[in-house]
């Protein structure tokens, strides 16, 4: 029993900007429709490998296959008794697929676009037309949606869809089925926030999750009983016996549990699956409980806040394992390379949610008008943040949540600090510069020429 919100932006009439917003809910499939899901699900797998092999073989020979001809050829496939097998999935589910890897080929490049793995792809297919999905309420709870080729699907109503629906999603999380509506709420974008002069820096790290220059904490460990923020520092580290994460203290126990359990089975065994099935289940908590931490989180500080402005840090490079090194001396030998402890980060990094945030606040940014801007981070952890100092030292960082200046003495929360230098760089960043150099408004103004030039100087000649 779960449901989210995520938006999609598209134009509408007149050049104005709407907002298409996302409802999640979890579907109660019988028997059979689960079986025919998971089926539907590998049908568009290999719809999808298909298509980027063909893209990929076009290309090597110097041509080029669009969506047009992919889809004219899947008709003559589905003819094809040896390809059969197309024709039990519904035609606007997998002509979506297509339309969905000629969208990914043409922002990515065909050769960056990823297989689907069925190993690491969740099985997932689209309906694209709203007549085709009817959606009916049935009680308080429960609502009903007609999917072809499926029939009428009771689904779990834990909010109101709030507008009309323009497509589904359907995919699976775990042993449960979802699906997602786009739906059109006739809310636009937002063009002006409610408190134009607010602005706020906000500092990520691996102990607490969000800083802000304001001196408020977004954790979950030390999150208030009526929110997610305190104006009060943690004061146990990332890797104390009491930070369990998203995980509650006695699912972290478990999970320990699990993770012993798993190196002493045997690999492909039944009793492995299970153990992965069973700490896959606590992973999938954790996971919902840090998107909607990200979603309240970034719907405090878009409704306070008419400027967000964030480090710009690329997550993905940041977590990427150690390469090993070659012994010279030992073939075949390997020199210490630090990897555990680089592990150790890369899952702190992770478990604290980093991108999720920055894509909640750009996705709540959009019905508060609040604007959301990225600095360069380097230095804002050991920059002064006193306005009359700056200094740059890394001697200045005590400790992780000390910090001091070592010019001027200034004493105050490492992340605060860290929060207040972000800050600045946003509003220096925000400035909008003049053909001569200065801001607008600024006080600072040329002098007439005759006293540029001189008093004394003769004018010049006409040209």
């Amino acid at each position: 029993m779960m449901c989210s919100s995520f938006g999609a932006r598209v134009a509408g009439g007149g050049g104005v900007a709407l907002v298409l917003a996302g409802r999640r809910y979890r579907l109660e499939f019988d028997f059979g429709q689960r079986l025919f899901a998971e089926r539907l699900g590998g049908i568009c797998r290999s719809v999808w490998n298909t298509g980027l092999e063909q893209r990929r073989a076009y290309r090597r020979r110097g041509a080029f296959i669009g969506y047009e001809a992919q889809c004219r050829q899947l008709a003559e496939a589905k003819s094809d008794p040896d390809c059969a097998w197309l024709a039990e999935a519904p035609a606007q589910v997998i002509q979506q697929t297509l339309k969905d890897l000629d969208l990914a080929c043409r922002q990515h490049g065909t050769w960056k676009v990823r297989w689907k793995s069925k190993a690491r792809w969740r099985p997932s297919f689209r309906f694209p037309t709203a007549k085709h999905i009817p959606v009916e309420r049935i009680s308080r709870k429960w609502g009903r949606v007609f999917l072809p080729k499926f029939g009428w699907v009771r689904f779990r109503l834990s909010r109101p869809l709030g507008g009309s629906v323009k497509s589904a999603t359907v995919a699976r999380d775990g042993k449960h089925w979802f699906i997602s509506f786009l739906v059109d709420d006739g809310l636009g974008e937002v063009g002006e926030h409610a408190r134009p002069g607010r602005h706020v820096g906000v500092d990520r790290g691996v102990v607490t999750a969000a800083v802000t220059s304001e001196g408020e904490f977004f954790d979950r460990r030390h999150a208030g009983e009526d929110g997610v923020s305190s104006t009060a520092p943690p004061v146990e580290g990332g890797d104390s016996p009491g930070d369990t994460g998203f995980l509650s203290a006695g699912e972290a126990i478990r999970y320990r549990r699990l993770e012993r359990k798993l190196a002493r089975s045997k690999k492909g065994s039944n009793r492995r699956r299970r153990v992965v099935r069973a700490m896959g289940d606590l992973m999938r908590r954790a996971r919902w409980r840090r998107a909607d931490f990200n979603a309240q989180a970034a719907h405090r500080l878009t409704r306070d806040n008419a400027i967000v402005t964030l480090e710009k840090l690329n997550v993905r490079a940041m977590t990427a394992s150690v390469a090993p090194k070659p012994d010279p001396g030992k073939p075949g030998g390997y020199l210490p390379n630090g990897r555990a402890a680089k592990a150790g980060l890369n899952k702190s990094i992770l478990d604290k949610g980093w991108y999720g945030l920055e894509t909640a606040l750009r996705s709540k940014a959009r019905y508060t008008g609040t604007s959301i801007r990225v600095v360069d981070p380097a230095y804002t952890s050991q920059t002064c943040s006193n306005p009359l100092c700056g200094t740059v030292d890394a001697k200045s960082r005590e400790s992780q949540a000390d910090f001091r200046c070592t010019s001027c003495g200034h004493v105050e929360h490492a992340d605060v600090n860290a929060a207040k230098n972000i800050k600045a760089r946003g509003y220096a960043a925000g400035l909008v510069v003049s053909g001569r150099g200065d801001p607008p408004g600024s006080v600072k103004r040329q002098a007439p020429r005759t006293i540029a030039r001189g008093v004394g100087d003769a004018p010049r000649a006409a040209a």
